[in-house]
């Protein structure tokens, strides 16, 4: 059954709570670096980033330098990982077990971007 929409606070206190029940989850080796990777909880995509070509129901984003290429002279923005939380919700129609799954995927996936896997990657590991 659809619940109404959370408060924004609700909504971040809910995703944090998922993302973090989710790196606990991760093989030993991959759960520190999981760490080190900041996750921003956003209502919407800022207006520039639809500017910039993304949907306007984008569900997260992995932005900055990806493991091992960390401060590189072409890439000096510092890797983080952004989730949308009102799209997330719009894409569970108010479910919130469906909005914890897709919170967790959503991140998984972003977070598989920072570990320099690609689209292919991401879909071998069930994370597309």
């Amino acid at each position: 059954m659809a619940d109404a929409s959370p408060d924004l606070n609700r909504l971040i206190q809910i995703a944090a709570d998922t993302v973090g029940a989710a790196q606990r989850r991760l093989p030993k080796e991959l759960r520190a670096l999981a760490r080190d990777v900041p996750v921003h909880y956003e209502s919407l995509p800022a207006d520039d980033l639809i500017a910039d070509g993304f949907e306007d129901d984008i569900l997260g984003l992995f932005t900055g330098a990806p493991h091992g290429s960390e401060l590189s002279h072409d890439n000096v923005i510092p890797a983080q990982i952004l989730l949308y939380l009102e799209n997330l919700w719009d894409f569970a129609e108010g479910d919130l077990d469906v909005f914890r799954d897709e919170v967790r995927l959503t991140y998984l996936h972003e977070l598989g971007h920072y570990f320099g896997w690609d689209e292919d990657d991401l879909a071998a590991r069930g994370l597309d």
